[in-house]
This record gives C-alpha cells, structure tokens and sequence, in this order.
C-alpha cells in the first residue's frame, strides 16, 4: 500500500497490479488493462483510488504498469509524480493531477534503469532524484513529463551496504538544510551532493542491527526551526532513526520460522555538526515496519507495525498495537509517550497520512501473497482515524481557527504573510503562545516516508484586530533547501493545539 494526501484534500492509495484483482472494479467503459496479449485476458479492477477524506468516498483509478513497491512525490503543483515498481513499472515514470477528475499517466521506460524498492527525494531546485532499488546501485534525476533518461550514475553506496538479505532498500534519503542529501542503508549514513556526485562526509555506523527493507525501520527529519530574523549560515537539521530488526532477521523467518525481536532503539544526530555522533534512545517497546509521521506540534508520531519479524509475507508476528509520541525538545530519555492502542494489526504494506484537522489515516496491512481472509493476519481493507493527543474535545476551547479569507496562501522565499486567526474567548494572544508551522506531507510505503519535513516558522508580531481575531506576522522558509517548492500544510498551532490546516504553496 501506497498513500499521500494531495492539495485536493484527497488521499490518493494504490496497491500492486500483479494479482489482476482487487475489491473494487473500474467504472463501465474504462479501457481495461490487457494482461495477457495472447488470449485477450484483461484487467478490469481498480488497483487505485482517490479517498476522500471528508465523506469517505471512494474514486477508482486506472493503472496499465505495476506499482508494487514503487515510491513517489509531489511536484510544485501539487500532483504526484510515481516511480518505479516492478515488472513492466519498473522503469515507469506516473503522473496524477490533484483534481477530483483526474486519472493517472503514464510513460513507460522514462527511467533508464529499474527501480523497485527505490526511494524519491525533492530537492531544493523542485527537481526530483531516485537512489537504489533491488539490484540497482545507481540513482537518476527524474525526467519531465514525456522525456526519457539515456543513462543514470553509479552509486557505490548503496552496493557497499548490501547484506546477504539487502537490507539497504528504500534508503533514507533526506535534504539537509545546506543542499546536500543525508542517505541511510542499513547501517551506514552519508551526506551526499548529487549535483557534483560526491560524498561529502560518512557518518559514524548507527549500531544495534539494520534499519532498512526488509528490517525496516523508520526515520524522520526532525522539525526544522526557523526565526522572524534569521541570519544563521547553517541551519542545524537533526535526524531521527528508530526501530528495526537484527540482520538476519528476514532469513531467519524465511528459513527457520524463527521471528527475533524487532530493535526498541532511537539513534538522533545532529547532520551538521562537524563532529556529529548518534545519540542513543530506547522505545517503549520494539518496532519493525512502523510509520513515523511528524505532527503539526513538532511532535513525532511512531505508529504500525510489528514486535517481532521482518517486513516479506509472513515473516512478522506481535503486531505492535500502541502508537508512541516522541517530543523532541523534551529531555532525552523523557521523550515517549505511549497513547491508546488499536484493535487492528497494521504490519507489512500499512501506510498513514497526516490530515489537515490533525488527524492521522491509516490504512492497508497485507503479509501475504494476495488478497487473503482466513489467515492470522487477512488482507485488511478497513481505514481508521487516528486522533493524537491535542484533539482531545477538553482542549476544544483552546483551539484556534485560521480565517481563510484574511491569510495569505501563495508564499516567497523569505518574505512576511499574515495569517489570521480567531481564538475563543482570548482578548489577548502572546506571541510566545503561538507557532506557525508548515508541513510537506509525505509519501508512505515500508515504513519509509519520504520528502516528509516539518518547518517551525518565525513569528515576527501578533497583534488584536478586534476582541478573538488575531493577526500573526510569521516569515516564510528563506530558501529551497529548507523548504522545497509546492504546497504544504499551514498549522497554528496555540498553546499545544493546532488548528485545521490550509493549503499553502511557496515557490
């Protein structure tokens, strides 16, 4: 499962193509996809939709490649640009408009070498690079609509990283605030300039096992904090990497039915610090296949996945039901907080979209080789809404409410915008209450999400417009680098509580 909330407020979720079937049928009239030239057999299921996330409505989509374990990312308009998968979809470059109308196009063999379990990174130009994927020690820049790559360059990295069960597929991949990208396979980190194909530094090794496909851990840019006047020549960005599974752990389950305990461990670590080491931390239990999602607080949410195992069909068992918050400026090792736990296992292909009212989606969980029911853990097809903490209904009164019609949406590079916001029953709002924060949504799937960044604006004034409507001047990210281009999440956040979120686009 493959999930990204669009600027259209629509939650685009695809699958796999390769069982011919799903639940839900394309509508009559559709060009149904052909599977098998010789007898004329077609494809006439949705392996695609748009999920509405206010209504719950569901729009099938049409896919004529195979996107199983493909990866992706929104372009400075706001549609989604899909690469790879497998088989026929492996060298496939797919595009989605954010309009409830919309279907998917496609250019076949766009990308000049396959990319299965590959990972997507926006840089700060808005251009797009895609590093790895099974048997693919390379990464390419992503060609414009209708244009093909010729070639692609060597990446080393990835190979040197390689177990005898990989465990470096989809890397980490993050943009540091400087430009350069900070990349993570298995146990090993990097801080790497694509645009002269140099490794600019390696960082120390994150022990305690693997933290990628199929050990899949999860991993997260700490929320990036800016100021009203900012005139700091680096930005300090701060990784987070958490959970996992031992480097045999997919053999192991493989061959011997034999599920070791997943890693209950956090390594943090500061990527622009000369001297920078990681900093250990323990969960409050372990994680292997989970999803970590930043909140608009600049909290980080650790949820899905399993206690013991490795992702693969069946290698994973002790779903691990309870979310965690981790607060990164709390004190270390006063970080975690467990919250309520769900009845329903989200293991291998679950995925999870913040929502602009702060909610969390969650959907999918599928370890087997099809769509099963009788098995110890089905196919599931259910969707929940996770709410964290700052929904609870005894904070209601102390939510703020963006007033749309007096904010601006269309941002510049280190320019002011007002936002304007209405606070129950308070005369008076501090500017020491308030944060602005802008979130890039992130592209989910094996617990990997990518080109997720949270950005802590500055806040030059509040001032009271009338009693309960405030106006907040905040300054907009001063470049590409922290912020690339297109459309974000925009939160107020008062006193702990977000408000529901508008769409903003920076460019």
């Amino acid at each position: 499962m493959h999930s990204i909330l669009l600027p259209n407020n629509k939650v685009v979720m695809y699958d796999a193509t390769i069982w011919q079937i799903s639940r839900i049928k394309l509508p009559t009239g559709s060009s149904c996809r052909i599977v098998n030239e010789k007898t004329g057999e077609k494809d006439c299921w949705a392996h695609s939709i748009f999920f509405d996330i206010e209504t719950g409505e569901l729009t099938p989509l049409q896919l004529h490649t195979d996107t199983w374990c493909s990866s992706g990312a929104l372009d400075v308009n706001g549609n989604l640009v899909g690469t790879g998968g497998d088989k026929t979809g492996s060298r496939t470059v797919r595009y989605l408009q954010a309009c409830d109308t919309c279907n998917w196009k496609e250019d076949r063999d766009a990308l000049n070498e396959a990319r299965w379990y590959a990972t997507t990174v926006t840089l700060g130009d808005g251009s797009f690079v895609i590093f790895g994927g099974r048997a693919t020690f390379s990464y390419e820049y992503i060609p414009a609509q209708g244009k093909y790559n010729k070639e692609s360059t060597k990446f080393p990295f990835i190979y040197q990283t390689k177990d005898p069960v990989e465990n470096n597929l989809y890397p980490f991949v993050h943009l540091s605030t400087d430009g350069n990208l900070f990349i993570f396979a298995n146990n090993r980190s990097i801080l790497f300039n694509p645009k002269s194909n140099k490794i600019l530094r390696e960082y120390p090794v994150l022990s305690g096992g693997s933290r990628n496909y199929p050990s899949s851990g999860m991993s997260v840019l700490i929320p990036i904090r800016l100021y009203a006047d900012d005139n700091r020549n680096v930005i300090p960005a701060e990784v987070l990497v958490c959970g996992g599974s031992t480097h045999d752990s997919y053999s192991m389950a493989e061959t011997k039915k034999v599920y070791v305990n997943a890693l209950a461990d956090c390594g943090r670590m500061r990527i622009t610090r000369d001297q920078a080491v990681w900093k250990k931390e323990k969960m409050p239990s372990p994680r292997v296949m989970g999803d970590m999602l930043l909140l608009p607080t600049g909290d980080v949410l650790m949820l899905n996945g399993a206690k013991k195992g490795s992702s693969g069909w069946g290698y994973a068992k002790e779903p691990n039901l309870t979310p965690v918050l981790y607060k990164p400026t709390a004190k270390m090792f006063e970080r975690f907080q467990e919250l309520a736990p769900t009845k329903i296992p989200r293991m291998y292909h679950a995925s999870s979209a913040l929502l602009p009212d702060g909610k969390v989606l969650v959907a999918g969980s599928n370890t087997n080789n099809g769509y099963l029911t009788d098995v110890e853990f089905p196919t599931e097809l259910r969707v929940e809404k996770f709410s964290p903490p700052y929904l609870n209904p005894a904070l209601d009164d102390t939510k703020p409410e963006i007033i749309v019609k007096s904010t601006n949406t269309k941002l510049s590079y280190g320019k002011k915008f007002s936002v304007q916001i209405r606070a129950k029953g308070s005369f008076k709002v501090n500017r020491e209450d308030i944060m602005v924060t802008m979130y890039a949504p992130a592209f989910t799937t094996h617990g990997i999400s990518m080109n997720q960044r949270l950005l802590i604006l500055g806040v030059h004034e509040v001032r009271s417009v009338w009693p309960g409507v405030h106006n907040i001047l905040s300054v907009a990210p001063p470049s590409g680098n922290i912020a690339p281009q297109g459309y974000y999440l925009l939160f107020v956040v008062y006193r702990g509580v977000p408000s529901k979120a508008v769409w903003v686009q920076i460019k």
